[in-house]
């Protein structure tokens, strides 16, 4: 079972931004305020009405970067409450740092919470960052070189898992145009036990502006709480090539085991026994592919296929997709987008439906009237997980505009309608964003 104990860290951390904030007045820094508020009703073919509302924010500090050093600083916090209902609000505390860095590279640290983007979904850390930039690099890039430990954070509220430490460290070459390559270890001690132990690679490689990589992966060392074997946990692909400016070929390819390492490690810790099935984990796999057309500056078309795998035993399910999009359409403003995602399993075949049309008002409001023929709903578990609930009967029409009241300041506003089988839902939502 988690606990939590308070964020001392990240408390110290924002305490200690204070004073970075005044030592770091001469950079450039930025920040970054949004507010949503939604609210939906919903009405079931049996009467049965039911209501929610949730008010989301997120605040965002960031002090200026660049090779100039000194003292950095940043803030990352989002929440998200539920007016009405007994549900707990959601507390998520990404960044709350201090830290300082050498001029022009050498060593640099942070202290706090802070999620590191180099180890991917393995980066959520409470502790301590020392880093080594190279310092005078080559003409292709420089090198990065890391050492961390600390705690894990909560995912959804303030705090540190009970029992959980954090330590490891990464190699990273930053290149030209964006370039990145990083190869990172991450173990995860539960305990007196080791929850995980995991190789951690991500490549971010450009090549002129025809060809693009993007790659992570994660491969466990051994396997969780010792149970089982090692081997590729996570892998995920996405190569792009524009031979000119009319084709563009796309290939993804994605790969995950989904195993619940933390129960399997607290099974182990208290003696009880572990199912063999938790330790192999549910299987995902997707691969296809995609060819765009450009036929002009304002049309394009496009086509893929692509196979679905969600369990081991499963046959794969195949969804092809076809879709076009034009903006401008005759000097009018409109833009319209239309595309069908046709999914084939076992037994049943569905169309997905999308399109889109947009219109351009004045320099500073769109407008889009949007519907989607099914749905996909993302949820969150209590474990930190998703789950991806598929609705193919499930219809959406939303009217949405985006208004730029100022370079810093835009509002959002949605309202929508859920069509099921069985009741609808209606949903507005009221967006605002901040920036200084």
């Amino acid at each position: 079972m988690k606990r939590s104990r308070p964020s001392f860290i990240g408390l110290f951390g924002m305490t200690a931004l204070l004073v970075a904030v005044s030592a770091n007045a001469q950079q450039k820094a930025w920040g970054r305020f949004s507010l949503l508020a939604q609210s939906a009703r919903s009405q079931h073919d049996n009467g049965l009405i039911s209501t929610f509302s949730e008010v989301a924010s997120t605040l965002t500090l960031r002090s200026g970067s660049g090779d100039e050093g000194g003292f950095e600083y940043a803030i990352d916090v989002r929440s998200a409450s539920y007016p009405g209902t007994q549900r707990d609000r959601i507390f998520s505390l990404y960044d709350a740092y201090v830290g300082y860095r050498g001029k022009s590279g050498g060593l640099g640290f942070r202290a706090g919470q802070m999620w590191l983007n180099e180890l991917g979904g393995l980066g959520s850390l409470g502790g301590m960052l020392v880093e080594y930039r190279q310092k005078h690099p080559w003409a292709t890039g420089r090198l990065r070189f890391g050492l961390f430990a600390g705690l894990e954070p909560q995912h959804f509220k303030a705090g540190y898992v009970e029992g959980i430490q954090k330590a490891g460290t990464y190699l990273a070459f930053d290149g030209n145009r964006g370039w990145r390559n990083v190869l990172g270890l991450v173990t995860v001690r539960h305990e007196n036990v080791t929850e995980r132990q995991v190789v951690t690679m991500l490549n971010f490689i450009p090549v002129g502006k025809k060809f693009f990589l993007y790659q992570a992966a994660e491969y466990d060392l051994q396997g969780p709480g010792g149970q089982g074997h090692g081997g590729l946990t996570y892998l995920f692909a996405n190569v792009r090539y524009a031979p000119g400016k009319v084709l563009e070929f796309q290939g993804t390819y994605h790969h995950g085991r989904s195993i619940d390492a933390r129960t399997i490690t607290n099974d182990v810790i208290t003696g009880r026994p572990v199912d063999p099935r938790m330790v192999e984990g549910l299987l995902l796999d997707s691969a296809g592919g995609r060819i765009t057309v450009s036929i002009s500056r304002w049309v394009r078309v496009w086509g893929g296929v692509y196979s679905d795998r969600t369990n081991l035993e499963d046959k794969p399910a195949t969804r092809i997709n076809a879709g076009f999009s034009t903006t401008n359409i005759f000097g009018t403003g409109f833009d319209l987008t239309a595309s069908d995602f046709r999914t084939e399993r076992t037994g049943n075949t569905y169309d997905s439906w999308y399109v889109s049309l947009g219109k351009t008002l004045g320099r500073a409001v769109y407008l889009s009237a949007d519907y989607t023929s099914s749905l996909s709903i993302l949820r969150l578990t209590d474990s930190g997980g998703v789950t991806v609930e598929s609705r193919p009967s499930t219809k959406r029409y939303s009217l949405s505009s985006t208004i730029n009241l100022s370079r810093a300041i835009s509002v959002l506003l949605t309202g929508e309608r859920l069509a099921e089988l069985t009741g609808h839902e209606d949903r507005g939502m009221l967006g605002l964003s901040f920036r200084f």
